[in-house]
């Protein structure tokens, strides 16, 4: 087995918390039962991987077998990367049969035809979800399997979800072979990023359900006050209060739990609108603006907002139907003209 294969191995191994490891080798399925029952996972992790080194080195491990291994520890942590999610779009609405076979080798061709070192590594999982691990190299270096780059694509969808590696410059051909294999024309990015994967599967498949009510204010009702009833009077005022914001808030955002999201940009274009009289803009040109929103776990951060009192309820509805607004990106820039510079949904 070559060395750097077995150092990529130890390492893998030592991300894995100890008391996983087992498990994680089980799933990966490359060393059998009895190889396993070899090992002492009880003694400190890095003795740990060098048992696993060694038996690893019987069976001639090879830098595919290290990847999968790669795979299943970034599949079950997930959240330690950030996703971004791409939509691709074909020319008509026409059905075509999924042949995962016919994926991997026009993906693979496509690659290698642009890129002669690059590892390519396939995993599927239960829920149709094909997981595809990338490491790049260059014409005279061999592939950094340090820094792959990880695809999430589930067939019969047009979503793609990416995990890049810090090498920008070869999202273009991961893209390009995304959209040859999965039989696409087009593949754009949503500006839709966050570390948790399962969050950005929610909102694009639908799966968050979200109240969208109009808010229509009630008049206040007169109320017949006894002398000496102040506190009281104050006292239910707050309680009522609390009930409005919690029972708009509920309208808003729903009953459930928020998706993790941790970044929203908007990208609004206007015309400035002035009297006539006042003749402010020698050109009509529109007003153009960006606003970004970070934040650990941004849904549930708006949705703390009015309970704060930190802002008035209800809250914007740019604010509430952030996942919304990331759903249609497509279906509103198709409809109304508009284009990236102009809007882009969070």
């Amino acid at each position: 087995m070559d060395e750097t294969v077995a150092e990529y191995i130890r390492r893998t191994v030592l991300k894995i918390p100890r008391d996983e490891i087992k498990m994680m080798l089980q799933k990966w399925g490359f060393l059998s039962e009895a190889q396993l029952q070899t090992l002492n996972f009880h003694q400190i992790k890095d003795n740990i991987s060098q048992e696993v080194v060694q038996l690893c080195e019987e069976n001639a491990a090879d830098i595919k077998q290290a990847a999968v291994l790669d795979i299943i520890y970034n599949h079950t942590y997930q959240n330690k990367r950030m996703w971004s999610v791409y939509q691709m779009r074909k020319t008509g609405e026409e059905l075509e049969y999924f042949d995962l076979t016919d994926f991997k080798k026009k993906f693979k061709r496509r690659l290698q035809s642009a890129l002669k070192n690059v590892t390519i590594t396939f995993r599927e999982y239960e829920d149709d979800a094909i997981w595809i691990r990338v490491a790049w190299g260059t014409p005279y270096r061999q592939p950094n399997q340090y820094k792959p780059s990880y695809v999430v694509y589930h067939s019969q969808t047009p979503y793609v979800f990416i995990s890049a590696s810090v090498l920008k410059s070869n999202l273009p051909l991961l893209c390009q072979a995304l959209i040859v294999a999965s039989n696409y024309h087009d593949i754009r990015e949503m500006e839709l990023r966050s570390h948790s994967l399962n969050s950005l599967k929610d909102i694009v498949f639908k799966r968050y359900s979200q109240n969208f009510h109009t808010y229509c204010p009630k008049p206040p009702q007169a109320r017949a006050v006894e002398p000496g009833s102040v506190d009281l009077r104050i006292i239910n005022e707050n309680r009522s209060e609390k009930e409005r914001i919690q029972r708009l808030n509920q309208e808003a955002f729903g009953d459930g739990p928020q998706p993790i999201l941790q970044f929203a940009q908007y990208k609004l274009e206007t015309m400035f609108k002035s009297s006539p009289e006042m003749d402010v803009l020698d050109k009509k040109e529109p007003f153009r603006c960006l606003v970004k929103f970070s934040s650990p776990h941004l849904l549930e951060s708006l949705k703390s907002l009015a309970p704060a009192g930190m802002a008035d309820a209800p809250l914007s509805p740019l604010l509430t139907c952030i996942p919304q607004k990331a759903r249609n990106y497509f279906r509103i820039r198709e409809k109304k003209g508009f284009f990236p510079e102009s809007f882009v949904s969070p």
